[in-house]
């Protein structure tokens, strides 16, 4: 007997409820014999068979007590008489109403009036429906028949006709086959339309001509021809497997959003000794009350709110924004931007995610083999490729001093794929992928096939994982490799009853394990033994038994292992079948000892261990209790050494060094602060600073120049200067005369008056430019529309606001500056998961212990990161920030972070001749260049040149500089690059003629203070060698004081 049903419940809670309330399903009559299509409400009679009404009921009648995700709707059913209708079996009904097309089975249950869409253009959407075949001799047979004619506009909204809007009281997702996700959404009570988020988009029809539409592989198996193996039987493939497996190497530089400009202006203004001066008898009520010396610490909870209101009414709020958020299924928390996962919802969604140790890769109908899985990689050492060194062509002077440029991993080299039979395309449609539960340690990607029924796969994501889980609905399992299989073998019960395993070995010569976990409730007696190779597939797929519901998890053992094979597959299945979803962060601080804590949220098997990869900094800081599940496995990773796997659910990692002393005043890890020079470099730096806050064009214009990263470092320029005048030289006069101006161009900057200003962006939750607005090119500002770089941006206005504040405590009590300071903190760093407003920690990733610059770019290489020392300066802004304001909380967690980044950065970063993290010929360059997700660059995206590659990674010289940066690192970079006697022909240093030649001597008093004060102090220095961002006043008082506190610890 055969039925068709229309809208039918997608959760098992309410499937269960329904047989509850005693649904029924009753075999119809004609119009078509045997057949029928239940779709109205009035009373119909077949054939004798009576029912008795059809009516909607709810899904849920209390969503918290049946944990049901939908919010109470009705959706039509058939109610029958119990005496005469016989009921669908439960299974067969289950699978019915879990494959029915409401998409991902993930109904809309977001507030309409924060999701406003507009419903235009005439176009009907097409009623999903399911036919069922059953009889007591065959299995369950689902026969797709939907469809989903779609129009959508340029930002991935949704566009469908009003007439066919849901009811009030129906929500309902429904998705294209591009990945767009279509959102017909309840209007509110009252409301005859709706607006979309883009008032400026237009209708786009989706052209299924310009699809990539793979030629899929077709050879498959029938369930009965599968082969039932025993434990230990071995599938031998002499197939020769698919050609071109090598993968791809980036070699050029990916430059996207990031423009060829220099970090600072080439202009350099004029002292015109004109400053106005304030009369000093007014201020008698004005000076800092903020403790510049904090010996105590302590935050039991670091993680607090920094504020819960809405972005400042000055920043005008948008709705749209240039990149499309494609394939991202509604959720509660803000969207990430510059996160690990970002190409699953950026361009085409088939870059690399890196996961460390592997990456995952949507294939996307593309790749050798054709195929719509997802692809798992890892790479070796052996498998990295190296740039030779450069050279200047005018000078023949050698640009890198290690033995190679550049090392990188290949990338499209799919080892594995995890893929089913159902994910195929057809001549107008293809599979898609959507994102959901995007946090800031993990997203859940899912799999859909043609039709968008329920999700085929889902891919819990989260860095460190030890295992690619994929999670299977009703599919059929083929397990692919771009590399091509060279034997199979099935293993038996690592978990006795539960979980199974295959070893596969590859044409590469490496071995992946592969661990089978049905889900009993759903699929029981499935033949986890019935894997079997597929012949004529060229060696690329092994195939399961259909309707599988549960979990395949895929897992690499080491080429070298560290321990013996057997101990280390013993490891993996001790953890088979457990996977981990999600990952929470909580901190504590106690004076100069802070402490994180990673702990997942695990799904799966519970009595089985977790098993997560920690890179080298999380095991240097391990706690001592957390020590002994260190365990022998370790996989490389792509561009941070060796990942070692460590048993448990949660990680505590301690940094007992935090600087919280460091203050505004030049600091250095073994003096402390130094406030106090000689009375000679007194009258220097007053000089100096009575001429540089005299300059014309002043701060007002320096300032002002369309760009928050220029403008901010001129603002932080100024007041380091002012800071400077006041407590180093101690001239109150000259330093609240420059504080005037310096108010006023911050203002400027608060009130949106200057060239470009800060808006909030509604689609992905941020404080942005308007720059690339209206048609912007993406790059401007470096990118700055698009989420490039906004901790490097936002960083030095924070740290001028504290060094405001703590001239003029009373500026915090005038409207606007906290609340806006406040916006660019949660912007960038923001404290809590759960804001309104931002993400949680969008720039600094708690995994990687650094922050990544790049947003809404996709980059084959993944996310980078350029400056190290300006995403310090970063942290070191908010700690300052959060000192003057009273945010203890804030204050400890930026003591905290800048700690995590001192011990990664001089990990993956800068590099000692003792680094043994990096490749032993990387480490000679001494710092990175460009840190991305898969290689390491000795560049810059404005040049190649050391006093570009290295200088970027000293800016801005400030009091958390010797923090980072060791003088054993400043001294061998600079006998390798900048020494007069390096090479023993080239005076290197004395050929740099700008801004770059200050930075460098800057940053080398923190090897030698006493060379870099004769410099800035001799009468022959230029006003040239000083960058738009730096001044000769703080880098005198900079050398002066380290000068000095290098005397007292000799001493």
């Amino acid at each position: 007997m055969r039925f068709e049903v229309a809208r039918v419940v997608p959760t098992r809670t309410c499937l269960k409820r329904l047989f509850d309330l005693g649904v029924g399903i009753k075999e119809p009559s004609s119009p078509e014999p045997g057949r029928t299509r239940i779709t109205g409400t009035e009373e119909r009679r077949h054939q004798g068979s009576h029912i008795d009404q059809i009516r909607s009921i709810p899904c849920c009648q209390s969503p918290t007590q049946l944990r049901c995700r939908s919010p109470p709707t009705e959706m039509p059913l058939v109610m029958t008489s119990h005496r005469f209708a016989p009921k669908v079996p439960y299974d067969l009904l289950l699978i019915a109403l879990l494959q029915i097309a409401l998409s991902s089975g993930h109904p809309f249950t977001g507030d309409p009036l924060s999701q406003e869409q507009r419903f235009v253009n005439d176009q009907t959407l097409a009623t999903p429906t399911i036919t069922i075949s059953c009889s007591e001799e065959q299995p369950t047979k689902v026969v797709e028949h939907v469809t989903n004619p779609v129009q959508q506009i340029a930002d991935g909204q949704i566009q469908v006709h009003t007439s066919i809007l849901p009811t009030s009281s129906l929500a309902a997702v429904l998705q294209v086959p591009d990945g767009q996700l279509q959102q017909p959404i309840p209007p509110p009570d009252g409301a005859a339309s709706f607006t979309t988020s883009s008032t400026t988009s237009t209708i786009l029809p989706r052209d299924l001509s310009t699809n990539v539409l793979a030629a899929s592989i077709t050879t498959s198996i029938p369930d009965g021809s599968l082969t039932s193996l025993s434990s230990a039987a071995v599938q031998t493939v002499s197939e020769e497997g698919p050609s071109s497996a090598s993968g791809t190497v980036v070699t050029s530089l990916e430059t996207s959003g990031n423009p060829s400009s220099q970090p600072f202006g080439t202009s350099v203004p004029t002292a015109t000794s004109s400053l106005p001066l304030v009369d000093t008898g007014t201020l008698t009520d004005v000076s800092p009350t903020a403790t510049l010396v904090v010996t105590q610490l302590s935050a039991s909870n670091i993680f607090q709110p920094i504020a819960t209101d809405a972005p400042p009414a000055q920043l005008q709020q948008r709705d749209d924004h240039p990149v499309p958020r494609v394939g991202i299924q509604p959720q509660v928390h803000k969207l990430q931007t510059n996160k690990f996962y970002s190409a699953l919802f950026l361009a085409n969604q088939s870059s690399p995610v890196f996961l460390f140790p592997y990456s995952v890769t949507w294939v996307r109908g593309g790749g050798n083999i054709g195929t719509w899985g997802l692809a798992i990689s890892h790479i070796d050492a052996s498998d990295y490729t190296y740039g030779d060194p450069k050279y200047d062509q005018a000078t023949g002077y050698r640009l890198d001093a290690g033995e190679a440029s550049r090392f990188s991993s290949p990338i499209d080299q799919p080892s594995i794929i995890l893929s089913a039979l159902e994910l195929v395309n057809t001549s107008t449609e293809r599979p898609g992928l959507t994102t959901e539960a995007l946090e800031w340690g993990s997203v859940t990607a899912n799999l859909f096939p043609v039709g968008w029924r329920t999700p085929i796969i889902k891919f819990p994501l989260v860095q460190g994982l030890s295992f690619i889980t994929g999670n299977y609905s009703w599919g059929t399992p083929l397990i692919q490799s771009g590399i091509g299989f060279s034997e199979i073998k099935y293993i038996g019960a690592a978990v006795p009853n539960a979980t199974y395993s295959y070893s596969l070995g590859l044409k590469d010569n490496t071995t992946w394990l592969m661990y089978v976990t049905p889900d009993q409730s759903l699929c029981p007696g499935y033949s986890v033994n019935s894997f079997t190779a597929v012949n004529g597939s060229n060696a690329s797929s092994v195939q399961g038994h259909s309707q599988f519901s549960g979990l395949i998890q895929i897992a690499k053992v080491p080429v070298s292992p560290g321990g013996s094979y057997f101990d280390l597959v013993s490891l993996y299945d001790g953890a088979a079948g457990a996977y981990a979803t999600s990952v929470n962060i909580t901190g504590t601080v106690n004076d100069t000892t802070g402490s994180y804590s990673l702990s997942w949220t695990k799904a799966g098997t519970q009595n089985q261990s977790l098993l997560m990869f920690a890179l080298p900094h999380h095991v240097a800081s391990l706690s001592y209790g957390n020590q002994a599940g260190i365990t022998p496995l370790q996989l490389q990773t792509t561009v941070k050494g060796m990942a070692t796997a460590i048993k448990g659910d949660r990680w505590t990692l301690l940094e007992t060094n935090l600087p919280i002393s460091m203050g505004f005043a030049p600091w250095t890890p073994t003096a402390g602060n130094s406030e106090t020079v000689s009375s000679t470099a007194i009258d220097a730096i007053y000089s100096a600073g009575l001429a540089e806050l005299s300059q014309s064009p002043g701060v007002l214009s320096q300032a002002n120049v369309g760009s928050f990263y220029y403008d901010g470092k001129a603002l932080a320029k100024f007041a380091a200067m002012i800071y400077t005048q006041y407590d180093i030289v101690g001239n109150k006069t000259l330093a609240y005369s420059g504080l005037r101006d310096l108010k006023t161009s911050f203002a400027q900057h608060v009130n949106g008056t200057q060239k470009y200003s800060l808006v909030y962006d509604r689609a992905w939750g941020g404080a942005v430019s308007n720059a690339s607005y209206n048609g912007g090119d993406s790059g401007i500002d470096f990118g700055n529309t698009y989420y490039n770089d906004h901790h490097f941006h936002f960083g030095y206005f924070v740290y001028t606001a504290a060094v405001i504040a703590y001239l003029e405590p009373d500026w915090l009590e005038e409207e606007g500056n906290v609340a806006w300071v406040n916006t660019l903190v949660r912007d960038y760093a923001n404290a809590i998961v759960d804001d309104e407003y931002f993400p949680f920690s969008r720039a600094f990733d708690w995994y990687h212990g650094h922050s990544w610059a790049t947003g809404l770019f996709d980059m084959a290489d993944g996310k980078n990161q350029e400056s190290s020392s300006e995403d310090c300066m970063a942290s070191y802004a908010i700690k300052m920030w959060g000192q003057v304001v009273g945010d203890t909380n804030m204050m400890a967690r930026g003591n905290l972070m800048l700690s995590v980044q001192a011990r990664a950065m001089q990990m993956y970063y800068l590099y000692e001749s003792d680094n043994d993290v990096q490749p032993s010929r990387f480490i000679g360059n001494k710092a990175a260049g460009i840190l991305f997700e898969n290689k390491i660059d000795h560049v810059t995206f404005f040049g190649a040149l050391p006093q570009y590659v290295q200088g970027i990674h000293m800016i801005p010289i400030m009091p958390f500089s010797s923090f980072i940066r060791t003088p054993a690192l400043v001294q061998q970079e600079w006998s390798a690059y900048f020494a007069n006697t390096t090479d023993g022909t080239n005076q290197y240093i004395d050929s740099i003629q700008d801004g770059w030649r200050g930075i460098l001597m800057a940053n080398y008093g923190i090897a030698d203070p006493n060379s870099c004060y004769n410099f800035f102090s001799n009468s022959s220095f230029q006003a040239q060698y000083l960058d738009g961002g730096a001044s000769r006043t703080w880098y005198l008082a900079y050398c002066a004081s380290l000068s000095a506190a290098q005397n007292r610890v000799e001493q």
